[in-house]
């Protein structure tokens, strides 16, 4: 047993690689390995024998297989230093730069909204890009003279001759989204629908695509005065200062009656400051939901009223960052971004700021 036990620790002390130790290791202790052919010898064996045969057995059994880890860890260990020596990394260079992308200021503060009004008790609805002439303006009360449904303000899908399907558009506010919410959810209902809309239009404070957050809330006793709280509490935590509103009477053929709405605010060297001074800055058109749209969106007027309210996301970004022309959103390189504190992965928060 001694001259088995040298053979092979000697023969595990000289293996070269991992491939030659487990050769050995199968020799020595594997399933048909001399040591354990001799320990299926002790059933052959008296008791006095196996009483002397069967320790040195499981001795020499578990000091080979001692052996064969310590080796392993040292061969281990060897080639990881060979590695190390051959690989070399001189951590005093430079870095690399790595190109970085930045949050929109649209996406931006379509999240900040999205959080402010959740805050409030403010579902999120949404509704086709592409709506039927029947959601996107009779619904909503507003006549057939009307001048939004003209051609040079809307943008209508294109039919074929004989084609006679009712008319299709590029949804012009996000109301409809009201209407169905209403229609698929009944009173009461609290939501706002931000999105993109289309106009024909193009200019600095205009963009044939942009977008809204329009806000509906309907309930037994609600008023003009929960209207007017539910917008300053948004503007005072967009903002991060208080923020005060004005009422001005207006005529919106959804609501009636129908206001718009003014922000505290002041100019100093052509630059607004929201929340302080002496002047007003118009923002959003609001007011008390229509009966009519009430009846369309399948809700009775005479036991339900609200409110509803319509902003464009893309203006009240250019007014919270300073950005002067709506339409440097859409067609401007993107690296002016970081001339208005865009940067990499940054988070929005529920009371304004980044």
């Amino acid at each position: 047993m001694q001259e088995l036990r040298d053979k092979y620790i000697q023969a595990i002390g000289s293996a070269a690689d991992e491939a030659a130790l487990e050769e050995l290791r199968v020799q020595a202790v594997g399933k048909k390995g001399e040591i354990s052919l001799k320990m299926r010898e002790l059933g052959k064996m008296t008791p006095e024998e196996r009483q002397t045969a069967g320790p040195a057995l499981n001795a020499l059994k578990d000091e080979i297989n001692s052996a064969l880890a310590a080796k392993k860890t040292a061969l281990a260990d060897a080639a990881l230093d060979e590695r190390l020596q051959a690989e070399w990394l001189d951590v005093t260079l430079p870095g690399r730069d790595r190109r970085v992308g930045s949050i929109h200021p649209v996406s931006q503060v379509w999240e900040e909204c999205t959080a402010i009004f959740a805050d409030m008790g403010f579902a999120v609805a949404e509704g086709p890009q592409v709506e039927d002439d029947w959601y996107n303006f009779d619904a909503l009360n507003i006549p057939g003279h009307h001048p939004a449904r003209a051609e040079m303000d809307t943008f209508y899908m294109h039919r074929a001759a004989g084609d006679d399907r009712p008319p299709h558009v590029l949804r012009t506010h996000t109301s409809p989204v009201q209407i169905r919410a209403m229609q698929a959810q009944g009173a009461p209902i609290r939501v706002i629908a931000p999105g993109r809309v289309y106009r024909a239009d193009y200019d600095q404070t205009h963009t044939p695509m942009f977008h809204q957050v329009e806000g509906l809330a309907i309930d037994r006793d609600i008023s003009m005065a929960n209207l007017k709280w539910v917008l300053e509490e948004f503007f005072s935590a967009y903002f991060g200062t208080k923020v005060k509103t004005r009422f001005r009477a207006s005529h919106f053929p959804f609501t009636e009656p129908s206001a718009e709405v003014d922000i505290q605010c002041s100019w100093e060297g052509g630059t607004v400051k929201v929340g302080e001074g002496d002047d007003w800055l118009e923002v959003l058109g609001s007011g008390m939901v229509h009966p009519k749209v009430l009846e369309a969106a399948g809700v009775d007027p005479s036991q339900w009223q609200g409110f509803a309210f319509g902003m464009g996301i893309d203006r009240i970004a250019m007014l919270k960052y300073g950005i002067p022309d709506l339409r440097a959103f859409f067609d401007s390189d993107l690296r002016w971004l970081r001339h208005y504190g865009f940067g990499a992965l940054q988070v929005p928060t529920l009371r304004g700021g980044i």
